[in-house]
């Protein structure tokens, strides 16, 4: 990872971030924990080191690098190449829907296309600028029940999650960003511990989930990075679609009549579009990229529980 003779203070932040690229491309690393390229990825090494907003304006990359800044630059692009880590538990942060999120290997790194859907409303289906009772199962970090919240002060969210580690992250981003009066905290499995939580919020206008959905076969070929991340939190059963099945079936029971399921399961849209059959679903689409997003309302999911009980 030698600078190739170029003295710290010479380098541009566009020369490191090239090279940086140059290396990670070597290494033959994964990329798909909130960046998609080496370079987008050096950049969010800038952006950390150099406390810089993460859209940060392009020009900024002629600008050099102090001496001191290229050594942490360095340090952290050796850890990531050396650990193969993803790079937010690295740096113990990750951006969701425009929020800076603390993350750890407890709960997955935030980079669900959900994001888009968070910060832009789910019109013309649901007004999340009404008062609103939403659940987030599996919430992990708890970055789509935060932003959630953030971005629709109406909306009270209940964050569910098997893993309790998880839920103690999701507790300290709750409370850093203000919300802990509007977003409250369950230890669940699914929906096993709602119950126990009090019945007074116990049915929701909304339902939002990115379950785990990575099946038996598939958990041995993930690349190295996945292997930082709980195994909880991707693998779910022989074909990846057991947490799927209780979010629809239990789903009719903690709707309101109106109310909507809405399902990240990623690239396993077609095994849950088979599983789905002929049921009435949206999937939708996205401007910024990303799919396996699908939307059912209360009776699509009923008429699944019902043809799946017969």
């Amino acid at each position: 990872m030698s600078r190739k003779g170029v003295n710290a203070g010479e380098q541009t932040l566009l020369q490191w971030a090239e090279r940086a690229a140059e290396s990670m491309q070597r290494a033959d690393l994964f990329f798909g924990h909130g960046t998609a390229t080496a370079f987008d990825e050096a950049c969010w090494m800038i952006s950390h080191v150099l406390d810089l907003p993460p859209d940060f304006d392009a020009a900024m990359l002629a600008a050099r690098l102090r001496a001191g800044q290229a050594d942490r630059l360095d340090r952290l692009l050796r850890e990531r190449i050396d650990t193969r880590k993803p790079l937010a538990y690295l740096i113990g942060e990750a951006w969701f829907a425009g929020l800076r999120f603390r993350v750890d290997e407890d709960a997955l790194v935030p980079r669900s296309p959900l994001a888009e859907l968070v910060a832009g409303g789910l019109l013309p289906w649901l007004d999340l600028d009404r008062a609103l009772h939403v659940l987030d199962v599996g919430t992990g970090s708890g970055c789509i029940a935060a932003a959630l919240a953030w971005h629709w002060p109406e909306l009270r969210v209940d964050a569910a999650d098997v893993s309790p580690a998880a839920l103690a992250i999701a507790e300290q981003n709750v409370a850093r960003l203000g919300l802990a009066d509007r977003v409250r905290l369950i230890e669940s499995d699914v929906y096993a511990g709602l119950d126990a939580a009090g019945e007074d919020r116990s049915r929701y206008d909304l339902i939002v989930s990115n379950p785990p959905y990575v099946p038996a076969a598939s958990m041995a070929q993930l690349p190295e990075e996945y292997r930082h991340e709980p195994a909880l939190a991707l693998h779910a059963g022989e074909d990846g679609l057991d947490i799927v099945r209780q979010l629809l079936a239990g789903a009719p029971e903690h709707l309101n009549p109106s109310g909507f399921l809405l399902l990240e399961v990623g690239e396993a849209q077609p095994a849950t579009e088979a599983l789905l059959g002929g049921i009435e679903s949206i999937w939708l689409e996205f401007e910024h990229g990303g799919e396996g997003v699908v939307l059912l309302d209360r009776a699509a999911c009923l008429d699944w529980r019902l043809q799946n009980d017969a």
